[in-house]
């Protein structure tokens, strides 16, 4: 299991957010990650990274809590957040090159990789350029290049579509089912249930700092006795008609 987390219960003081929260994801698996705005899918996320403490509860990655050896289960993760993170006073590939330092990896192959994904994402010609200089998009696209050159165990991607232009999307798409093949896993939390649909095996579904229900499509159609619905149908009945095209995740 690559992820394990069982009966999780935290927040961001003494009062908890989430409540007894437990769902896992195995390797080679993309799980979709579910909710609307305070649902409790950030709060989730910033868990795993160990960003916050867990109140109840414990997450393992590859089998490690973050206490036991805090470097292996950073390691094996990599996280991409809704909202590009970049210093103004590094270039491009300086920014690779920290990637590179920070996880440890081999230089070569991992520039060889790095000089693949600036392709694909149409910035290798803009290695000497600054954050400042691009766009919403554009720094994206260098947060999904360093973790991509990571390749981790458990990609962690928030809002992965949004900033994105067409091209992008479709690229990074690619990407992820390509990694999935690879035997790696990826946790996203997406407003865009319809690609959702088409590219998670399973579903993990919040509603108010709780989970609802987690399985694949077919498991929750059989559930909620709603053969051939849509995810965004399933989503609809079990939020009692609650919106899912709001664009900001919790």
């Amino acid at each position: 299991m690559v992820l394990n987390i069982e009966k999780l219960t935290g927040g961001y003081s003494k009062t908890a957010v989430i409540h007894d929260i437990s769902f896992n994801i195995k390797a080679g698996e993309i799980v979709g990650l579910i909710g609307l705005n305070g649902a409790g899918k950030s709060t989730t996320i910033k868990h795993i990274l160990g960003l916050l403490n867990p109140q109840a509860g414990r997450i393992e990655v590859n089998g490690i809590e973050i206490g036991e050896d805090t470097e292996e289960y950073r390691r094996a993760l990599a996280y991409i957040p809704e909202s590009p993170i970049l210093y103004e006073e590094l270039t491009l590939n300086e920014h690779i090159d920290m990637t590179i330092m920070a996880y440890g990896l081999e230089e070569g192959m991992a520039w060889e990789r790095a000089e693949q994904l600036l392709k694909v994402f149409r910035l290798d010609e803009k290695g000497e350029m600054f954050p400042t200089h691009f766009s919403k998009g554009m720094k994206q696209k260098v947060m999904l290049i360093c973790a991509f050159i990571v390749e981790p165990d458990l990609y962690i991607i928030d809002e992965p579509f949004l900033g994105l232009d067409p091209l992008g999307i479709e690229s990074l798409i690619e990407l992820m089912v390509s990694e999935r093949t690879e035997g790696r896993s990826i946790l996203m939390s997406t407003h865009i249930l319809s690609t959702a649909e088409r590219y998670c095996d399973r579903y993990v579904i919040l509603d108010d700092g709780r989970l609802l229900v987690s399985g694949t499509i077919d498991e929750l159609r059989d559930g909620l006795g709603m053969p051939g619905a849509s995810l965004d149908e399933l989503y609809l009945s079990l939020t009692g008609g609650a919106g899912s095209n709001e664009s900001t995740p919790s």
